[in-house]
């Protein structure tokens, strides 16, 4: 192993992500050992890890530290965790994540056609920032405002329409890392219940953040030259996982994911040689996703010792006086979005959040759409999480600007939620 870390773990990161797929479907269908994608997603880790942002290494050290000294303290009291429940709680959302990251090889760039403009533009810019960025997840913001930015600087107003739409995909593509996590987080969530309520929030979204662009620019907002075939693969997608989910109720939507999108990527991905263009993949883009892996590998140790010393104290944490309400719901949720406001990740919160609410038995479909709805509001509104440092780093928008942008849309969009869940949840 030392030998290998030194001389040949460069070139053989991205075999290791792809591992933790590919071991985690065997696992999936029992025949395989859960410890070997956890092996291979724990060195993929140490691998990516001086390739990360020195932020990220504090956050990531900052949980496992917490984690780690949280599971040692509950070890004292006499509770124990199994080695699954400490390193192996979120290897299904980083294989769903690897899975997910190959249908960025089916997406197509459009550099020659002008920008249209107006409200139709913005519309078009909302709707398709969504629907792609549903599948192939923060390449469609890249792909987007690399685009619609040019040799220019990208404008707050094209900020929030790209931010808030491609995050309220979080509300109802089966595609996004927060379904994974909701999946994991509520167990027995009913994803298929989510999907009406969240693509009316996705679509509350596409319609007020586009009249909110034209009266801001009056009509002057160059948009993205979406192109119908463009949104053929999520929705060939979507309606695949569906379909599949329909014939085999057994497997679950999660796996069904790690099948089709690297299936559905080697049907519809065009190149001249696919074989090089999934070495280039493997060999290049797989090994600069080492952010997301660390901080869901960090997030599940988190949660682990969370979970383990609230086991140790039942009678601090017991909130059998209360129940799941739609009251509970709501105050829950703003005190989540507040959160992400300082810079707190959506998982991070959810980790601590799960272990308190499970012991009250909520239903499981609604607290899923807690954490969807957590996750969807907080990505689209604060400049301190994941979508928030890629705007700032990679187009120089102030974090600020991003909170102030969207300051009254989280608002509405947590009270719009809170108003789903009590009626339809």
């Amino acid at each position: 192993m030392l030998f290998l870390l030194k001389h040949g773990i460069n070139t053989l990161t991205g075999w290791f992500v792809l591992a933790t797929l590919v071991l985690y479907l065997g696992s999936a269908f029992d025949y395989l050992s859960v410890l070997w994608p956890t092996l291979a997603a724990w060195i993929a880790n140490m691998a990516m890890w001086r390739t990360l942002a020195p932020s990220a290494k504090r956050q990531v050290g900052w949980l496992m530290g917490i984690g780690l000294a949280a599971l040692s303290f509950a070890a004292f009291k006499g509770n124990w965790m199994t080695w699954e429940k400490i390193f192996a709680v979120n290897i299904p959302m980083l294989a769903m994540f690897v899975a997910v990251s190959f249908l960025d090889l089916t997406n197509a760039t459009d550099q020659d056609r002008s920008l249209p403009k107006g409200l139709h533009a913005i519309l078009n810019t909302a709707v398709g920032v969504q629907v792609l960025g549903a599948v192939i997840n923060l390449s469609a913001i890249m792909v987007f405002a690399d685009r619609m930015k040019g040799a220019k600087k990208l404008t707050s107003t094209q900020q929030f329409v790209l931010t808030r739409n491609f995050s309220a995909a979080a509300w109802w593509s089966p595609f996004f890392v927060a379904t994974g996590v909701a999946l994991i987080y509520a167990p027995g969530m009913e994803w298929q219940k989510t999907l009406i309520p969240g693509l009316v929030m996705g679509l509350i979204t596409a319609i007020l953040s586009s009249a909110e662009a034209y009266q801001k620019t009056k009509g002057d907002f160059e948009g993205y030259p979406i192109r119908r075939e463009s949104l053929l693969t999520p929705l060939f997608l979507a309606v695949s996982v569906i379909v599949g989910h329909f014939i085999w109720p057994d497997i679950s939507i999660l796996v069904l994911i790690c099948l089709l999108a690297p299936g559905a990527t080697l049907l519809l991905m065009k190149a001249p040689s696919r074989k090089d263009r999934l070495q280039r993949f493997v060999h290049d883009k797989l090994p600069r996703i080492g952010s997301q892996f660390s901080l869901f590998l960090a997030a599940g140790l988190f949660s682990s010792g969370i979970s383990a010393v609230i086991m140790s104290y039942p009678e601090l944490f017991n909130l059998d006086n209360f129940t799941f309400s739609p009251v509970m719901f709501a105050l829950i949720l703003a005190g989540m979005i507040l959160m992400s406001l300082i810079g707190v990740h959506p998982i991070v919160t959810i980790a601590i959040v799960s272990p308190m609410l499970l012991p009250l038995s909520p239903n499981p479909t609604s607290l899923g759409f807690l954490f969807l709805s957590a996750w969807a509001i907080s990505a689209g509104s604060s400049g301190l999480t994941g979508v928030g440092v890629f705007m700032t780093s990679r187009y120089q928008i102030p974090a600020k600007t991003i909170v102030k942008n969207s300051a009254f849309h989280a608002v509405l969009m947590w009270l719009l939620c809170s108003i789903i869940n009590s009626v339809f949840l």
